[in-house]
């Protein structure tokens, strides 16, 4: 009887067992690569339910998510001799699960690899202001040659991105001057083009005030307005020479008048 007992927990036993290594379950974002004495099965496993044959059947999983790869930093050459050190991050997801296991023995170590490469390589083919300023343009082109790299793997990047760039301490203090300078161009430039403008406009006022003499009045007492309205104890007054001209030819003829009258008496 005992020996009955012992029988039937050890065939229970073995049946837990069995269940445990053939029955597996996988997530929604996961997949199941099943080899069945070393022969890759067709179909992926998963996600849900289903039944390997013990010790005939290995599974390896496959996680569908985005991977995050950070890239570490690389020394780069840029095209006009700059060292400059610059590290990234890509974003790629395994859309073949087949591909990434079979074609590829580590798939996110080649993966990290080819991205290394290919950043030196494409940021060693431009200028540092082309680094600095089209960064997106760099980004994209970074992308398309990862992804073309790595699509035999089945794995599909879909974006790279520049994150930080070094560059050393002199190279920045000359950028820094470089920026002043540029900046202090553009003011004068600005300044050039205002002194421009002005004076456009004061050339139309003068044509004005020359067609329609009596605009030259009112700006006249216009000025003495405001000069009135200061706070100053003396006062310029300006007059134009246009009405001072008939009083002085008007005295000098006077005293003519009376020179000649005295030397007839």
């Amino acid at each position: 009887m005992t020996g009955a007992i012992i029988g039937i927990i050890a065939v229970v036993v073995l049946l837990l067992l069995f269940l445990a290594a053939a029955v597996k379950v996988l997530r929604e974002y996961e997949r199941g690569i099943v080899f069945r004495l070393g022969r890759l099965l067709p179909e992926p496993k998963g996600p849900g339910l289903f039944i390997l044959i013990p010790i005939v059947d290995r599974m390896i999983k496959v996680d569908l998510r985005t991977i995050t790869l950070t890239i570490p930093p690389q020394e780069v050459i840029t095209k006009d001799n700059v060292p400059v050190r610059v590290n990234a991050v890509a974003y790629f997801r395994i859309v073949a699960p087949k591909d990434a296991i079979v074609q590829i023995e580590n798939f996110m170590l080649a993966t990290s690899q080819i991205a290394q490469t290919t950043l030196r390589s494409v940021l060693g083919q431009h200028l540092l202001d082309e680094l600095l300023s089209e960064r997106d343009k760099i980004n994209a082109i970074l992308q398309g040659i990862i992804d073309e790299s790595t699509a035999p793997w089945g794995i599909k990047v879909s974006t790279v991105e520049v994150k930080d760039v070094e560059i050393p301490s002199g190279m920045q203090r000359a950028m820094a001057r470089q920026a002043e300078a540029e900046r202090e161009r553009r003011a004068k430039v600005i300044n050039a083009e205002g002194e421009f403008q002005a004076s456009e406009r004061l050339r139309d006022a003068a044509a004005v005030m020359q067609q329609e003499p009596i605009a030259i009045q009112l700006r006249y007492l216009q000025t003495l307005l405001e000069i009135g309205s200061a706070n100053s104890s003396t006062i310029v007054f300006p007059a134009p020479i246009d009405l001072i001209t008939p009083l002085i030819e008007r005295h000098v003829n006077k005293k003519q008048d009376s020179g000649e009258n005295r030397t007839n008496s």
